[in-house]
């Protein structure tokens, strides 16, 4: 069964190409929906000119399927625009910002 939790647990194995930490520490998944079998993911990326958005929701599907998903839809969003304060504290503790 799947559970939100799990979803977002798969989706700390995602890792931005660029920067190297996963897409939930960047801050750049929004919302997370599970019905079942079927997960909806709304997320941004660190820039609109990101040359790395298709492998990014590639990577999410890929890591939701394993999980035992059979249909995810990823959304992806600019608004709000992403911003460096969506980092999490663990992330921010690597990158050495503060």
């Amino acid at each position: 069964m799947l559970s939100e939790r799990k979803v977002r647990n798969a989706l700390k194995k995602v890792a931005d190409p660029e920067i190297g930490l996963s897409v939930v520490d960047l801050g750049l998944i929004y919302d997370l929906k599970v019905e079942g079998e079927n997960v909806k993911v709304k997320m941004t990326l660190t820039s609109i000119l990101c040359p790395y958005s298709f492998l990014l929701v590639e990577n999410v599907k890929k890591e939701l399927e394993k999980i035992g998903a059979k249909n995810v839809d990823v959304e992806i969003t600019f608004t709000p625009p992403w911003t460096p304060e969506r980092i999490s504290k663990k992330a921010r503790k690597i990158l050495k910002i503060s």
